[in-house]
């Protein structure tokens, strides 16, 4: 999965297909909601994601590496020189369930905020990297749906629990 992001990604430099060597995992058929995040210099770079998987995982990653790296608006696309520095990380989704706040594991649950037609996700890992209380993780979802900090306590407002399965790349020297 992570040799097929990277392919997907320093292919658009040198315009060739995404592809991997060798026989094509049978995983790559799943059809699973997934994010790729990159990274350059240990920085945050893009992290683009379908949270329903109706492409299969080969489509998806190849998708959602190359927006990650060149289409994420929060950040200006990656350049040729940043390759060397380049890390990549895939998570894969569970399925959505229903949670109550109070069954929220930080470092286990990642959480979608729904909400009228506000959404907001945050991956499990975030709340570990910014060392954010169950509480905090809801509010911050909440923040990233553009809904109000304590929207997730509202009547109306759904909350979807799911675990990911992580592959990241070592981090590269330079």
């Amino acid at each position: 999965m992570l040799a097929l992001a990277r392919a997907a990604i320093v292919g658009k430099f040198t315009a060739s297909s995404a592809g991997i060597p060798g026989p094509e995992p049978a995983c790559f058929s799943m059809r699973r909601g997934l994010f790729v995040t990159v990274h350059v210099g240990g920085k945050l770079r893009g992290c683009i994601g379908v949270i329903e998987g109706r492409d299969t995982l080969r489509e998806g990653i190849i998708h959602c590496a190359e927006s990650a790296a060149f289409h994420d608006l929060r950040f200006s696309s990656l350049q040729p020189e940043e390759i060397a520095d380049l890390q990549i990380e895939i998570s894969i989704l569970s399925e959505l369930a229903p949670i109550a706040p109070e069954s929220i594991e930080i470092g286990k649950h990642g959480l979608l905020v729904d909400c009228g037609s506000h959404r907001g996700l945050l991956l499990p890992q975030v709340a570990v990297e910014h060392r954010l209380s169950r509480e905090q993780f809801l509010e911050e979802t909440c923040r990233k749906a553009a809904l109000p900090r304590d929207a997730w306590r509202r009547e109306g407002t759904r909350l979807f629990g799911f675990t990911c399965e992580i592959f990241q790349e070592d981090a590269r020297p330079g």
